[in-house]
């Protein structure tokens, strides 16, 4: 874990955290609203298995992370996370976005930042699609929200009366962060402006996700010229967690195909 503070125009400077591993092509990994710890163990698989730098950095707010008053939209974000990449001095980077990060990540896409080369997008939520409303999670109870987040999810229910005090604190937390980012998990002006990203893009979704359909995925991937739309099986809104071989070959041989610069084999 390290920790870069950036200074954002007009603003002021926010610590963040960054979980790093591995070398060759940079990632810059951006997890929903399950956390950090959703994608954790992804991104660690991602650089073991292949030539790859993984960054994945903590949405301040999370898991106990600072959040200025300032930072809380999914555009503020993105800008954040331009700026982390400058700050890295990052390029070729392919961005990797699940559920809020895949929001994140199509809003980092329209900034046209010339370091990124690709973009994937994982059961990504924030458009408006007719007949498809992105689930309510704030009115769900946990095992409820387990029901709609993976294709079999008794091996991922939790027992809310097993959790501690201080467990259900950092619960409450997130949420009120993923709320403050994300509201009603939709913005009525992206999709529109979806239209503008010139970055090669790739959007995978579970066929079982309960929280925004494989249609409302493939909304999502007609509204980016040129964009691939790719259903993984056994998976619902959190693959990477319930069935993430074949996401992790799908993310790899993507970025590999429209990498920008080779590195030298391992």
């Amino acid at each position: 874990m390290a920790t870069h503070t950036l200074t954002m125009p007009g603003h002021g400077r926010v610590d963040v955290t960054v979980d790093a591993c591995g070398a060759g092509h940079p990632f810059l990994l951006l997890h929903g609203g399950a956390g950090p710890q959703s994608v954790a163990h992804f991104a660690k698989t991602l650089a073991e298995r292949n030539h790859a730098r993984v960054i994945a950095p903590t949405h301040p707010g999370f898991d106990g992370t600072h959040r200025p008053q300032w930072l809380s939209t999914i555009a503020g974000l993105a800008q954040l996370y331009r700026a982390l990449l400058d700050e890295l001095d990052l390029v070729d980077v392919t961005v990797v976005g699940s559920s809020i990060g895949g929001w994140v990540a199509a809003e980092l896409a329209l900034l046209q930042s010339r370091r990124i080369s690709s973009a994937i997008l994982v059961d990504a939520v924030g458009i408006e699609v007719a007949g498809q409303p992105v689930a309510d999670i704030f009115s769900l109870t946990l095992p409820q929200l387990a029901e709609l987040s993976y294709h079999n999810p008794e091996p991922f229910r939790i027992d809310p009366s097993s959790l501690s005090d201080a467990q259900r604190a950092a619960m409450a937390t997130n949420r009120a962060t993923l709320s403050t980012y994300g509201g009603t998990m939709t913005d009525p002006t992206l999709r529109p402006r979806l239209g503008a990203i010139s970055v090669p893009t790739l959007v995978l979704w579970g066929e079982s996700d309960g929280i925004c359909t494989p249609d409302y995925g493939r909304a999502y991937a007609a509204s980016i010229p040129g964009a691939r739309f790719a259903l993984l099986p056994n998976a619902g809104h959190l693959p990477q967690i319930e069935n993430p071989e074949p996401l992790l070959k799908l993310v790899w041989d993507f970025a590999d195909t429209h990498a920008t610069q080779r590195p030298a084999a391992r």
